[in-house]
């Protein structure tokens, strides 16, 4: 079994992701055994569909394609973060997003879903891609978790309040199509976090509108602040939704699990890269993958090859 890693995110950390994905199969020795990257997230902006977190901009179509060939060339999947909940019937005909499926569609890709209408509307134009049931749906019942491992999903990310709900993690069935989201951010049971995606759904969707009027024009949306979206690694590791990498490779892989998401689509490269070094590197070789990852990321490679 490997333990797959589904990382952020392909455009955001384009640089920082093909570092990783060339370095653990330079030295694997590195890293902790069976551990690939299963999917690189995000999207491309300006992605009316996306969710979860606020990205303006645009982007070239070479660079799309580019972006595609270069992991898909590596054997790993893009998973786009189709999750704005607040979609209707006419936003089924974005350009851009489709335009978007159109170039992926090619049986490796996959999308991750939160509006039953978008995820009818991909099952039928798109029904190559595999679909991944986002956490952004907040399913902390287990009867309603149940159901939704029965649906047909490639992976259902879990609410990650169960993170560490060891009674529920044991009776769960399907183990393998669950991915457990180990880095949150977000304070435990937080009490805005739906409001949060409706509101990152709405900016998405106005400025998408706007842009297309608009072309050049420069953009004022609402903010919605919370002060969670700053934190870094070693500032959320108290938390008790927070997974440690022990705990991965000593209690949820032998339990079954083998899906795990590193969140950070929003967060500056040194961040991530210190999540992919605390989770993947085993713990003798974390200052050496870190400093001669950084070193790659300036640019400096000659210090250590």
């Amino acid at each position: 079994m490997s333990i797959k890693y589904h990382i952020p995110d392909f455009l955001r950390h384009f640089k920082l992701n093909m570092i990783l994905a060339d370095y653990m199969r330079k030295y694997p020795d590195r890293f902790y055994d069976d551990v690939k990257i299963g999917s690189v997230y995000g999207t491309f902006p300006t992605s009316l569909w996306n969710g979860g977190r606020y990205f303006e901009g645009k982007t070239d179509d070479r660079v799309i394609a580019a972006v595609i060939q270069q992991f898909n060339a590596r054997g790993i999947p893009l998973r786009f973060t189709f999750t704005n909940p607040l979609l209707k019937k006419e936003h089924l005909s974005d350009e851009f997003c489709n335009k978007v499926l159109k170039m992926a569609d090619n049986g490796m890709n996959e999308v991750i879903v939160f509006s039953p209408l978008l995820e009818e509307y991909i099952r039928k134009h798109y029904p190559r891609y595999k679909l991944t049931s986002s956490t952004c749906k907040q399913i902390t019942d287990e009867n309603e978790l149940n159901a939704e491992l029965e649906k047909d999903y490639s992976l259902v990310v879990l609410d990650y309040n169960h993170n560490n709900n060891f009674e529920l993690l044991e009776r769960l069935p399907h183990k393998e199509k669950l991915e457990l989201l180990i880095n949150a951010c977000c304070t435990p049971n937080c009490p805005r976090r739906a409001e949060h995606y409706r509101s990152i759904g709405e900016a998405h969707i106005k400025y998408a509108e706007f842009r297309k009027k608009h072309p050049n024009a420069p953009f004022k949306g609402d903010d919605f602040y919370c002060e969670q979206m700053k934190r870094h690694l070693y500032d959320t590791v108290q938390y008790s939704t927070h997974i440690t990498p022990e705990s991965i490779y000593n209690r949820y892989v032998p339990m079954g699990y083998e899906n795990f998401k590193i969140e950070g689509r929003s967060v500056p490269d040194i961040n991530v890269l210190e999540n992919y070094v605390y989770y993947m590197a085993k713990p003798e070789h974390r200052d050496r993958v870190r400093l001669e990852m950084m070193f790659m990321l300036l640019g400096k490679q000659k210090y250590f090859t």
